[in-house]
């Protein structure tokens, strides 16, 4: 296993045992995010308990980020080495409604909102829907 994923998971105060590096790399290796169910069809060796606790594991330690893209189903992505998940780190994310994918967009911040005081903002979900680039291509 590659030891950029030993890393990245011992830089987040996580054990990196052979389950958690295969999870991790499967995490990493997957084009757009994903749901839990996603992760037990692609690790459907590994058992469906230990997906869901290195999952929060990995959330809690800051090594993956939570998506409520309105499908009902929570969707997860990798963060990056940098991240924090703090109100500064966050993105837009992108929810087709065709293929149900949803994706991150790193490079687009979410906007600054100006609170009346009082306010604390303690989160922010910020989804974009529509067609992604392949759903929205015209069948020639």
């Amino acid at each position: 296993m590659s030891t950029e994923y030993v890393a990245r998971l011992e830089e987040r105060g996580v054990k990196p045992t052979a389950v958690r590096l295969l999870i991790f790399k499967a995490m990493v290796e997957c084009p757009q995010a994903f749901s839990l169910s996603d992760l037990e069809i692609s690790l459907d060796t590994v058992d469906k308990s230990t997906l869901f606790r290195t999952i929060s594991l990995f959330h809690e330690k800051l090594l993956i980020h939570s998506i409520d893209d309105g499908s009902g189903s929570v969707k997860y992505s990798v963060c990056s080495s940098d991240c924090n998940c703090s109100i500064q780190d966050l993105h837009v994310h992108f929810n087709c409604h065709k293929c149900k994918k949803t994706f991150c967009m790193e490079n687009i911040s979410i906007p600054k909102v100006q609170l009346p005081q009082g306010f604390l903002l303690e989160s922010v979900n910020f989804v974009l829907k529509g067609l992604c680039d392949k759903c929205s291509k015209i069948k020639e």
